[in-house]
């Protein structure tokens, strides 16, 4: 079986996927790994990033992949078995970014830092997820997306906890049939 979860950043999906893969012994894989060649500042290019993606998908029987494939990854769309989008509530979600982007680089991404711009520019991207268009990653984005897909979607939409994550998936993948 092979799920796919998405959501804004901050929603969730990297910590429900290494969650899921651990209960259902499947591969984690994060889109992140495809995408940026050198981790949050040089973009891979978009061939690359398909052919490594495609080798994994095809390597492993059973995985797991956490993050947006919007527009660069749409060819993998037949790929996946389960679908699950999460959604929590903005401010929910921007306090976690804020708190996790902290936790990675501390006091530099306040004013005078080394990593306030970037931080300041991924927060404001981050912040328009739930109300800019199709030209971002953005909610409407993964909704058009979604509508797309040939397989089923699991939408987790509110502030749960991970288990609570996790059993709502199993209970998803039990009544389905898929597990």
């Amino acid at each position: 079986m092979k799920i796919h979860i998405l959501g804004a950043s901050g929603s969730g999906t990297t910590t429900l996927a290494q969650a899921l893969s651990t209960v259902l012994h499947n591969t984690h894989l994060d889109t992140d790994d495809y995408f940026w060649l050198t981790k949050y500042t040089e973009i891979r290019e978009v061939g690359e990033r398909r052919y490594l993606l495609k080798e994994d998908l095809n390597k492993y029987e059973s995985s797991i992949l956490s993050g947006a494939l919007c527009g660069w990854g749409d060819n993998f769309k037949s790929y996946f078995d389960l679908v699950i989008f999460l959604s929590i509530p903005p401010n929910i979600r921007l306090k976690r970014l804020e708190k996790r982007e902290f936790e990675r680089y501390g006091d530099e991404i306040y004013v005078g830092g080394a990593k306030h711009d970037q931080y300041k520019k991924f927060i404001e991207w981050a912040s328009l997820y739930d109300y800019a268009g199709l030209e971002v990653r953005s909610k409407a984005l993964h909704e058009q997306w979604m509508d797309s897909l040939n397989c089923p979607i699991l939408r987790i939409e509110g502030d749960y906890l991970v288990e609570e994550r996790v059993h709502l998936t199993m209970d998803f993948l039990h009544d389905n049939g898929s597990f």
